[in-house]
């Protein structure tokens, strides 16, 4: 049974390192709100660079878990990344697009894609949990609405993914 109050928590009473990367705002520990989550792990890093804005983003946060797992100072790791390039804007990840649409996002999607070879063949033989989260889905024109800042199914379908690694 989990007592604690948090997920993160729990992994961290229970002999694991906790670590997110973050690419949101909601992880650049510039305000109030912004250092809840963050501080749950035992480390935690934003860069601009890790930003939407950034068409490598998902390049530079997984090189960054990568020095994460490779410096890791316990043997079961738990790393979270908040993949910003699945928010928007996701216009750059097709050539002369000028405006986000579901292309774009699936575009994005592919390019992330394109990145987890970077992550993956850094494992050394220790167990560990990945989880790979977008901070929440956008709409593209479901119901006549476009974007993420609305009550909508869309919007409340969270892109992630989880890896688990139980041996070497």
């Amino acid at each position: 049974m989990i007592e604690e109050p948090t997920f993160v928590e729990s992994l961290n009473n229970r002999g694991y390192h906790t670590a997110c990367i973050g690419g949101v705002g909601f992880f650049n520990k510039q305000t109030a709100l912004s250092h809840g989550f963050p501080e749950m792990f035992n480390e935690s890093h934003w860069e601009t660079q890790f930003g939407v804005t950034e068409p490598k983003s998902t390049q530079f946060q997984f090189e960054k878990a990568k020095e994460i797992i490779k410096n890791c100072p316990k043997k079961r790791l738990m790393l979270f990344v908040n993949v910003s390039a699945m928010h928007q804007p996701n216009c750059f990840y097709l050539k002369d697009d000028a405006a986000d649409s579901l292309e774009t996002h699936k575009a994005a999607m592919r390019y992330v894609d394109s990145q987890l070879p970077l992550l993956m063949e850094t494992f050394s033989g220790r167990p560990a949990l990945f989880l790979f989260m977008g901070c929440h889905g956008t709409t593209y024109g479901e119901s006549g609405y476009t974007g993420h800042r609305l009550a909508q199914k869309a919007v409340w379908t969270v892109p992630y993914a989880e890896y688990l690694k139980t041996t070497s």
